[in-house]
């Protein structure tokens, strides 16, 4: 498939190749925006790859790999939804240049031993439930970056841990790449965009919007502080028995300790049915400063059709 057009898109499953094209476009004077993902694309996807295509001329990178290293359990990995000749449908309609889809052996060759570790914050919140999920981010990401070598890389909000430690990985490694967290992307109702919700069926649908809801809630008592932020989430969660907490809390936007006045961050993990989900919202503390929704009520500050 090396190589490959499909339309005006260009598809690659060799980093080599990858590489060789990338090169040729730098020669040209262009810069590099990567995107990366694991496939299943959504809205939410959309609204990075049109982040990525605003770069002041740009070639656009989509990378499409479902990196086996970030499942805990097989039958995670299994459930994935893979849906190839959609995901490049989006690429087109999204004017996508490159798409870079390597396989598992490409990606990691017999032998390959070498790992990023993160430091203490790849242990926390997510890193504690599920263990050395983000030394597997941290070295496939390092690897695409190395590939591709990106100018600009986009990540989405909605995996905030995940945004922070990459960014602190290019930082610490000088990496020379410029990490740009993109808003997250919600349906009507407010619950995020991901590409774990089609395993929602109604009922666990209508109970994951409590996740939402909650950090809807916080982020309105953040005037009063953090405890208030907490309670407030707490009980909109405890409301919704089909919604199982794994852990809720409240950061600094490093995702450092909370501080008791300015900017911070709600992140909340919970499982709905069989399926575990995400989010975050970012809010003032001590501060008067909650959006309006489209209704003129407060609400969750967000992009696409919330």
């Amino acid at each position: 498939m090396t190589g490959t057009r499909r339309g005006e898109l260009t598809i690659h499953d060799d980093p080599a190749a990858l590489s060789a094209g990338i090169r040729t476009l730098r020669r040209a004077g262009r810069p590099v925006a990567l995107v990366p993902t694991m496939g299943a694309l959504h809205a939410g996807h959309r609204a990075l790859i049109r982040a990525a295509r605003a770069t002041p001329g740009a070639s656009t990178v989509v990378s499409i790999y479902l990196n086996p290293l970030q499942f805990e359990f097989r039958h995670d990995l299994d459930r994935y939804p893979r849906r190839f000749d959609a995901d490049l449908a989006v690429c087109r309609e999204e004017g996508v240049e490159l798409v870079f889809a390597p396989s598992v052996a490409a990606m990691s060759p017999s032998g390959s031993d070498t790992t990023v570790v993160p430091g203490a914050l790849g242990t926390e919140l997510e890193g504690a439930s599920r263990p050395g999920h983000f030394i597997a981010v941290l070295t496939v990401v390092a690897k695409l970056f190395g590939i591709v070598g990106p100018d600009r890389a986009f990540f989405g909000e909605k995996d905030y841990q995940q945004l922070v430690l990459v960014q602190r990985m290019v930082q610490d490694l000088r990496m020379g790449v410029h990490v740009v967290g993109v808003p997250t992307v919600r349906d009507t109702d407010g619950l995020a965009l991901s590409s774990r919700n089609v395993h929602l069926d109604g009922e666990a649908r209508a109970a994951a919007v409590a996740l939402s809801a909650a950090l809807n809630a916080g982020a309105q008592a953040g005037v009063h502080g953090p405890d208030a932020v907490l309670a407030a989430a707490s009980d909109v969660l405890a409301g919704q028995p089909a919604v199982a907490l794994d852990y809720l809390a409240l950061r600094d936007p490093q995702l450092g300790p909370a501080p008791q006045r300015g900017p911070a961050r709600l992140l909340l993990a919970a499982t709905v049915g069989a399926t575990r989900l995400i989010d975050n919202v970012d809010l003032h503390l001590g501060v008067a400063d909650v959006a309006l929704d489209v209704n003129g009520r407060g609400g969750l500050r967000c992009s696409g059709r919330c």
